[in-house]
């Protein structure tokens, strides 16, 4: 099968080539990317044989819309598009029609795997009508993970993808799926630092370590956190400092939006935000509030503490 994919950065290019181990053929375009096969959009539909599937994978918002938008105007009835970024669900939507006006399919597709993808595979919750992805199944069998054994040695099913549902059910599982992680993130960054901040644990990467086998809490991303520890054990060398893709505000959004309660979520959303401030104006306040109902000391601007006259 052709693909056309345009992204070719760090999960663009890896896709490229896990779906070409695969036996199919992609004609990858990226304006910044040596690594291209065209130069331009327009050479990039004209290397692909009807009907021609485009697999967009570039960076989520206007980035996106804009490239979505030009391929409407180049591609013919019976085409389809991919959006495969972490578009926000409702962008989906509205892509979804201004295709349909032309006969081009649309279909999102939220990818999981980061960079290692390449050899592990990617889960790919993907939303869209049957038949338009059934004309990408291909690539996306390509993509995914091989199915898992359980413990009696048999295939489990469906692990690694989902036709989630309509246009945009691929991109919302994706958006969830992302609040899920930062609590998970949020969780094991308390636990290792509870770990480190007392003396009676003396080995601390070893600890986590020791979590990876044959409890309920290992994960990939507990077996990531060791590797980041095995490259720096005290973590001296980052700071504690961590953005948010957009995902997490908007799986919040819609928590509120349809009176889901979400704690967890929210409040390792919230998290992030603090770990930007290098000085939090919130306990600024509270620091002065204590100081003055208790005359609790506070420290001052040069770490001298001020004490609150009786």
């Amino acid at each position: 099968m052709q693909l056309g994919l345009v992204g070719l950065g760090k999960m663009g290019g890896n896709m490229a080539e896990r779906i070409r181990r695969a036996g199919h053929e992609v004609v990858g375009y990226d304006r910044h990317s040596e690594k291209r096969d065209v130069t331009s959009l327009e050479d990039l539909i004209g290397a692909l044989q009807a009907p021609r599937v485009v697999w967009v994978m570039v960076p989520s918002g206007d980035a996106t819309r804009s490239t979505v938008e030009k391929l409407a105007g180049l591609l013919e009835p019976g085409d389809v598009i991919v959006d495969g970024g972490n578009s926000k669900y409702t962008d989906d939507q509205i892509h979804d029609v201004l295709c349909r006006e032309k006969g081009i399919g649309y279909v999102d597709a939220g990818v999981s795997g980061g960079v290692w993808g390449l050899e592990n595979g990617y889960a790919l919750m993907v939303g869209g009508t049957k038949d338009d992805v059934a004309k990408v199944q291909p690539i996306f069998d390509a993509l995914r993970p091989p199915e898992p054994e359980d413990a009696s040695g048999q295939a489990m099913p469906g692990a690694g993808f989902v036709h989630a549902g309509p246009v945009g059910a691929g991109h919302f599982s994706k958006m969830v799926h992302n609040g899920i992680e930062y609590a998970l993130m949020q969780a094991y960054g308390e636990g290792y630092e509870l770990l480190a901040a007392v003396d009676l644990i003396e080995d601390v990467p070893g600890v986590i370590r020791s979590w990876t086998q044959g409890t309920v809490i290992r994960s990939w991303l507990l077996d990531l956190l060791v590797r980041a520890l095995d490259e720096d054990p005290a973590l001296d060398r980052i700071r504690g400092y961590a953005e948010d893709s957009g995902e997490g505000r908007w799986t919040v959004e819609q928590a509120i939006e349809n009176s889901v309660p979400m704690p967890t979520i929210a409040a390792s959303l919230f998290a992030r935000f603090s770990s930007r401030q290098e000085d939090s104006p919130t306990m600024k306040a509270v620091a002065a509030l204590r100081n003055q109902f208790g005359g609790h000391a506070v420290q001052a601007v040069r770490d001298q503490e001020v004490e609150r006259p009786a």
